[in-house]
């Protein structure tokens, strides 16, 4: 069968059933300043490189007044410095590895050539230059595979942006990343412990004026961690999920859930009195707050409904009925890409992935170069939303269909929930 959009109805209904997804919302850092747009950008070199330097450093994680944390960083901070270009732009960036080991680069969720997402690790004292055009507008990151058998390269990460070439009807930009790390009493990086951070800090305020809109750009960098958020008295609409726009819609019960990897874009508007404060809540913890000023409102009233982000160039189409089909079972057994792939699918052809997880741990399972749709039970339609991530719930099987329109070698990846090992994958090709 060949299906088209689904209706407004389908989507609020499909997102309210689908709780083994993706969907999500965090926070940031008491006593900084969130990234807000239009962000500073990274300062560019004079032949137009942004310079990624990857080194060891302190990382303020449980606040200022505390001895920092040594890990693996770039320039120095986690998350790292952030990237943004406009759609249709090329993002120029240049890795200059100052670590003892090689360090690669996932550019997570962006639909790159296959010779960007698989290029070679950098060694030591070298450099490569990643050049390419983001065909995408929404949230996006960048961060080195993780190793659990290195715990202090764990901040080896950041954001990239791409602005859509119209910007939306909103008041500030706010980015907002969170993690969760393992740190001793100490704040030693270790294997045990449970410290959440939002744009690298344990608490963050956001000053805000009533009836302002914020738009959130909500990641979650923690590798084998689910979070739910909560907003303070506040509702959020989602606009975006995995960088793809949604329909917009209110978020049920006012809570995002956030696999690991992946981002969701909120608007939130600021509908509390002058001079009130919320918190913005993860599982209980209080990663930001909302810090009403005092003086006047920055209108009369609240705006009206959002209106939907621009589409990307994704397809509108998928055809079910011809699709190829394919079986993961979890957890993988491989470990990298190198080996034969799983398939090989031609060009715009649909490609449906049963995603089997016979573990009693809820697995995620990351897709690169693609964004997929979640089929629904019976394979007769999909959720209204594009993923680049699933979170597959134990003994269960999802399946996921997309279409194969960016020839090369693509790795699936997954990796448990709440675990520590690092991310197995297998391969397949599109020609």
């Amino acid at each position: 069968m060949t299906l088209g959009h689904p209706t407004r109805r389908q989507l609020v209904s499909g997102l309210g059933k689908s709780i083994g997804v993706t969907l999500a919302v965090l926070a940031a850092p008491r006593g900084a300043r969130a990234q807000t747009a239009p962000a500073k950008p990274l300062p560019e070199l004079a032949d137009g490189y942004r310079l990624l330097r990857p080194k060891f450093a302190k990382l303020p994680l449980r606040g200022p007044d505390r001895p920092g944390t040594v890990a693996q960083c770039f320039d120095g901070s986690a998350p790292g410095p952030l990237l943004r270009v406009r759609q249709g732009e090329e993002l120029k960036a240049r890795l200059v590895n100052g670590l003892p080991d090689p360090v690669s680069v996932h550019w997570h969720g962006v639909r790159a050539p296959a010779a960007i997402d698989s290029a070679p690790a950098v060694k030591p004292g070298d450099s490569f230059d990643y050049r390419f055009t983001p065909p995408d507008a929404g949230t996006f990151w960048y961060h080195a595979p993780f190793d659990a058998s290195d715990v202090t390269a764990r901040g080896l990460y950041g954001a990239l942006i791409v602005d859509e070439r119209a910007p939306p009807d909103i008041d500030r930009d706010v980015l907002l990343v969170f993690d969760n790390w393992k740190l001793g009493s100490d704040g030693v990086l270790g294997r045990e412990g449970n410290h959440f951070t939002a744009n690298g800090a344990p608490a963050f305020d956001i000053a805000v004026k009533a009836n302002e809109r914020l738009r959130l750009r909500l990641l979650n960098a923690a590798p084998h961690r689910v979070m739910t958020l909560t907003f303070g008295r506040h509702e959020p609409t989602v606009m975006a999920i995995d960088g793809q726009p949604a329909q917009p819609f209110v978020a049920n019960g006012g809570m995002v859930v956030l696999g690991p990897g992946s981002r969701v874009d909120v608007f939130v508007d600021m509908t509390l009195k002058p001079g009130e404060t919320a918190t913005l809540n993860a599982e209980g913890t209080a990663l930001a707050r909302f810090v009403y000023d005092a003086g006047a409102p920055a209108r009369p009233v609240p705006r009206d409904g959002a209106a939907p982000l621009p589409a990307n160039p994704l397809p509108e189409k998928m055809d079910l009925a011809g699709a190829l089909r394919a079986d993961i079972v979890l957890p993988m057994a491989q470990v990298g890409i190198s080996s034969k792939p799983m398939f090989t699918a031609a060009r715009g052809r649909t490609v449906v992935l049963a995603c089997d997880n016979r573990t009693a741990n809820a697995q995620a399972v990351h897709l690169h170069g693609h964004h997929f749709r979640l089929l629904d039970r019976l394979d007769d339609g999909w959720k209204p939303f594009w993923l680049d991530t699933l979170v597959a719930p134990p003994k269960q099987v999802w399946r996921i269909a997309f279409v194969a329109d960016n020839p090369g070698r693509w790795a699936v990846e997954s990796r448990m929930i709440g675990g520590a090992e690092t991310a197995a994958a297998v391969s397949f090709e599109v020609v």
